[in-house]
């Protein structure tokens, strides 16, 4: 039986994460690191790593530090094998983090995607905000 808690972060709270250091995404996602097990699939991997090579963010962090951020990332996640599918989400770019969150066994999703947000509750996940999480885990 697992006794820490799984968490799944949308694409946007990650990034938001490594760009704005102190803000409620950073602190959602280094809590959740630290406390828990962050859960992670092949496709997220893949959207990640492609948002993070955008040339966009080069004004904020270098090609360097995204690198390690990632190569960070992976190293600290839980690797998760789709097995169910889904097809629940408004936007369906966003069906494979409700089936990480499914096939992972996760407690939350942390997203400031208002297409998943609004499923909230998705069967036994609390999909919630970086602020919502940090206030459920008493840190703001």
């Amino acid at each position: 039986m697992r006794s820490k808690t799984r968490y799944v972060f949308d694409t946007n709270v990650i990034v938001s994460s490594l760009l704005f250091e102190n803000g409620h995404p950073w602190k959602a996602f280094r809590y959740a690191l630290k406390h828990g097990e962050v859960l992670l699939s092949l496709e997220l991997l893949e959207e990640l790593s492609d948002v993070l090579g955008r040339e966009k963010f080069n004004r904020f962090v270098t090609s360097e530090e995204r690198d390690e951020f990632l190569e960070t990332f992976v190293e600290r996640a839980i690797l998760v094998e789709i097995i169910e599918k889904v097809q629940e989400c408004r936007d369906p770019k966003d069906d494979k983090i409700l089936e990480l969150a499914l096939n992972g066994g996760a407690e939350y999703i942390v997203s400031g995607d208002k297409d998943l947000l609004v499923l909230n509750p998705f069967r036994d996940v609390k999909i919630v905000t970086a602020e919502e999480f940090l206030r459920a885990v008493k840190l703001e």
